[in-house]
């Protein structure tokens, strides 16, 4: 609450004092912990691969979504290679800190993450929706910063920034890219 709160104030770009940290969870995740990683690949808006310890894993960040390009049996939708591109711009190649909320894993076994970027502490799950580059979506049990989330997909889809000027009321299905 109090992150966010004090994200609340920031300017143009969303950071979190003291987000720079790492060390504690190590490459399998604990609820409440950290890890220090590195990006390795850039897998779309909303998923990267990282090396953590010397293992590879890979980490989905909670509370946003972005439009899919690389789902099996989805087609690309609008926004989704954009969105993977600002995703890139922003941690390709860097070295980011991991926390995780109460559920460090989803259902297909990857690590569920709030990532900052180091050594500057940008939150890069908020950017990506203060950008329009992402929308909120509530995860189950990881709620450290819904409000925080809703309010940045609020202010960009009122003022038509990113996929929401694109893509139209309907959505991010509504358009192909």
């Amino acid at each position: 609450m109090v992150l966010a709160a004090v994200a609340a104030i920031v300017g143009p770009h969303v950071h979190l004092p003291g987000a720079g940290g790492g060390g504690g969870a190590g490459a399998d995740g604990k609820p409440g912990g950290t890890a220090l990683a590195r990006v390795t690949r850039v897998v779309d808006g909303d998923t990267v691969k990282v090396l953590i310890a010397g293992q590879r894993r890979t980490v989905r960040y909670i509370g946003m979504d972005t439009p899919e390009d690389v789902k099996p049996g989805v087609g690309v939708r609008c926004w989704s290679r954009r969105a993977a591109r600002q995703n890139a711009a922003l941690v390709a190649g860097r070295t980011v800190t991991l926390r995780f909320d109460a559920n460090p894993r989803d259902r297909y076994g990857r690590l569920l993450a709030y990532v900052y970027r180091r050594p500057d502490g940008l939150f890069v799950n908020a950017e990506l929706v203060r950008r329009g580059d992402a929308r909120a979506r509530p995860f189950p049990d990881n709620t450290a910063h819904r409000a925080l989330f809703a309010r940045l997909a609020g202010d960009a889809r009122s003022q038509g920034t990113g996929l929401w000027r694109r893509c139209g009321p309907g959505g991010v299905d509504a358009f192909p890219e």
